[in-house]
């Protein structure tokens, strides 16, 4: 398993922002009246982007509301709470300094990615940071995987995704690249494996052993 290029998926994968994710929907749903979600059931629901998450936590009656809501109190609160995985920033510099070219491809909100990367000094190593907002397209479409590769000038060729979650491995197969998995994210071994990943990791270290980095 040797790549020239490598894509990141953020949450789950190389950054740790549960905690905040998890505050903001307390917030949002408190102010809508409705119960307080457990991490867990956030942790569930996250994965498909914001939109995706709230049909899964929220009424769609609230979505609109709701939205409004979280948004303000993410903007003002995001960087609360964020740091990288263990590993993470070990193998993106060991991946940086062997010539190989990174880049983010995420279905969190581009401006809010962007923004993270710089305050968890990865951004100077990323050819390319793109997220939900920055194409018309979310991971799994074929297209996000795609128009990522262009903006860091590289192609399908002996590239990979790292993710944490079925739409990475999804996005991976429609993009016509490799796919490597964690499970420090939203997702077991059992359902990563169970959605045709076909290799899994249980830590960015073991992954770094498995490919001598």
């Amino acid at each position: 398993m040797r790549f020239r290029t490598y894509l990141f998926d953020l949450d789950g994968t190389i950054v740790d922002h549960f905690k905040a994710i998890h505050r903001s929907y307390v917030f949002t749903m408190n102010e809508l009246g409705l119960a307080k979600p457990t991490l867990q059931q956030v942790r569930a629901a996250i994965g498909g982007g914001l939109e995706h998450a709230f049909t899964k936590l929220i009424p769609a009656e609230m979505h609109k509301p709701g939205l409004i809501i979280y948004r303000k109190y993410w903007d003002e609160t995001m960087l609360d709470d964020v740091e990288l995985l263990p590993g993470a920033m070990t193998m993106i510099q060991r991946l940086h300094a062997k010539g190989t070219t990174l880049g983010v491809c995420t279905n969190k909100h581009g401006h809010s990615a962007r923004l993270i990367c710089k305050h968890l000094l990865i951004e100077p190593y990323m050819n390319a940071v793109v997220g939900a907002g920055d194409t018309p397209w979310l991971k799994p479409a074929p297209q996000m995987v795609a128009h990522t590769l262009s903006l860091m000038g590289c192609t399908q060729n002996n590239s990979v995704l790292v993710g944490d979650s079925p739409f990475d491995i999804q996005a991976a197969r429609n993009g016509g690249i490799a796919c490597l998995c964690v499970t420090t994210g939203t997702h077991s071994k059992h359902e990563l494996e169970a959605e045709g990943a076909e290799h899994v990791f249980n830590s960015l270290d073991e992954m770094m052993e498995k490919l001598d980095l």
